[in-house]
């Protein structure tokens, strides 16, 4: 199910370039270790926003910079790859694609985290970044209890990130979910 899904990331992206489109999926790019350690040093720069944002006391801030924590790390394994996203649906699907197939060793938590879902009884941290975004809430308790433990999750996935980025594996996307050019 979840091969059909990342083919579907990547034929819909290919489509959308061949009709001039910004594409809503994944694209073939040339593996980047140096994007990588970009996107790793930005996930860090969000960290230090974290902690800025708790001393000033914009509360409502911090689940948005905490989702792009670990959103950037998605993107910097998607970079190893030489793969490119403009999906958070398609990012986390190609993220659990390749840690189901043993490619990388990956927190299924952190996957979890940045996936979207569509059933409303379900959420993840994209609603929390949204409720922080488009409610009122300038200040959020439940931030607050949840600061050290969202931290440290972070702290984790950066962690995990650039173990799997400064290794000296090389990464290839599985030939059977790339789909044949027509």
């Amino acid at each position: 199910m979840t091969k059909e899904k990342v083919q579907e990331c990547f034929a819909s992206a290919e489509k959308d370039e061949e009709q001039g489109k910004k594409h809503k999926g994944l694209l073939f790019t040339r593996p980047d270790r140096e994007e990588a350690k970009s996107f790793i040093i930005k996930a860090k720069k969000n960290m230090e926003l974290c902690g800025w944002y708790k001393e000033q006391g914009f509360d409502y801030k911090i689940p948005e910079e905490w989702f792009y924590i670990l959103y950037y790390c998605a993107l910097a394994i998607l970079a190893l790859f030489g793969v490119e996203s403009r999906s958070q649906r398609c990012t986390a699907l190609f993220l659990r694609y390749v840690k189901d197939k043993s490619l990388i060793e990956y927190d299924d938590e952190f996957i979890e985290r940045i996936q979207v879902y569509k059933q409303k009884e379900k959420l993840s941290d994209v609603d929390e970044r949204e409720k922080g975004r488009y409610s009122s809430l300038i200040q959020m308790k439940e931030v607050l209890r949840g600061y050290d433990e969202m931290t440290a999750l972070c702290k984790r996935a950066i962690s995990q990130c650039e173990e799997i980025t400064f290794s000296d594996r090389k990464y290839v996307v599985p030939e059977e979910v790339m789909r044949p050019k027509h």
